[in-house]
């Protein structure tokens, strides 16, 4: 990190324990990437220390270059082994481990981008057959099966009727996947 690991303790004394802990799971995260510039992390021990099932909550902030900050702020109302603070910093680790690495993922262009569904209308069926056709905008013909349309909706489908899909190249050429049916108002 280029700036110093930052702790600090709401509703409590600093605690060397704590601390400790925290710098050493801060130092695993470290461990998946380089790029991490700094890391916040806030402990806040429960209101009140008497009382049985009062939690440990712990909010951290890791800052890296060309990414937004990764944020872990959960509160752990149904999780009662938050009442030791080692577990509910583990916890906020390990959610911020999971974030850090899909930020890297994303940032090293590792992350599968999401498919443009095309528009079209089912153009014809094969009698008896589980696929048909659809012709697209740019009047070409898409091979699609029945285990292509989402919902189950095969049965609905009629000649004419609005789709959006995936495109495609199977193995006799171009095919439809994820054919979803449009409703009246294009909402479905």
């Amino acid at each position: 990190m280029q700036v110093p690991l930052e702790i600090t303790f709401q509703n409590s004394e600093p605690s060397e324990e704590i601390r400790a802990e925290v710098e050493k799971q801060a130092q695993r995260l470290e461990k998946f990437t380089d790029r991490i510039t700094s890391c916040n992390v806030a402990v806040i021990s429960p209101q009140t220390r008497h009382k049985k099932g009062d939690l440990y909550k712990v909010d951290i902030r890791i800052a890296m270059p060309q990414h937004k900050d990764v944020i872990v702020a959960k509160t752990h109302g149904d999780a009662p082994e938050h009442e030791h603070y080692a577990v509910a910093i583990k916890d906020a680790f390990a959610a911020a481990q999971r974030q850090v690495e899909d930020a890297v993922r994303e940032m090293r262009g590792q992350v599968k981008p999401h498919e443009v569904e095309d528009h079209g209308r089912v153009s014809k069926f094969l009698a008896g057959e589980d696929y048909g056709f659809i012709e697209t905008s740019d009047s070409r013909e898409i091979y699609f099966h029945r285990h292509s349309v989402l919902d189950g909706a095969f049965d609905r489908l009629t000649v004419g009727a609005e789709v959006r899909f995936v495109e495609e190249i199977g193995e006799k050429g171009p095919q439809a996947t994820t054919v979803r049916l449009i409703g009246k108002h294009h909402l479905l």
